[in-house]
């Protein structure tokens, strides 16, 4: 068996950000020369995320809509992590709500993916460098 680790490196200016990764996952899988497997893509970073779901502007607004109800930035007083000099609180619901990683099936040398199916990195307390790994195995 076979294994292949790549980083990819995040730095939005925007705090809320969701950034469709499926392309540079796919020139990941190309890269590894694997045909069958698993293909790893994690956050390595507690206010981000990897997850999948359709690339739709208004479901990227709806998550956005729904993220912000369920977890509002401001006022950063109402979170107990924000009373250690953070303002992050929320990033970290959100990542939580979100999720860490995302597992797809290498098919052929394809991410074995249903209809309308890409992978995202979600940020949510941008402004710094933050990592997602990408880690593919298989022959």
């Amino acid at each position: 068996m076979k294994s292949y680790r790549k980083e990819l490196v995040f730095n939005t200016k925007e705090r809320f950000a969701l950034i469709n990764i499926t392309g540079q996952v796919e020139e990941a899988l190309r890269e590894s020369g694997i045909r069958e497997g698993l293909c790893l893509v994690n956050a390595m970073h507690i206010t981000a995320s990897v997850f999948i779901n359709d690339h739709e502007s208004g479901l990227w607004q709806d998550y956005r809509d729904w993220l912000e109800k369920l977890a509002p930035h401001e006022p950063i007083s109402r979170y107990r992590h924000n009373l250690t000099g953070e303002d992050n609180g929320d990033a970290h619901l959100k990542r939580q709500i979100m999720g860490r990683e995302v597992v797809v099936a290498v098919t052929d040398g394809k991410l074995d993916f249903g209809p309308w199916e890409q992978i995202f990195y979600g940020e949510f307390d941008g402004g710094r460098r933050k990592r997602v790994l990408i880690k593919i195995i298989g022959e």
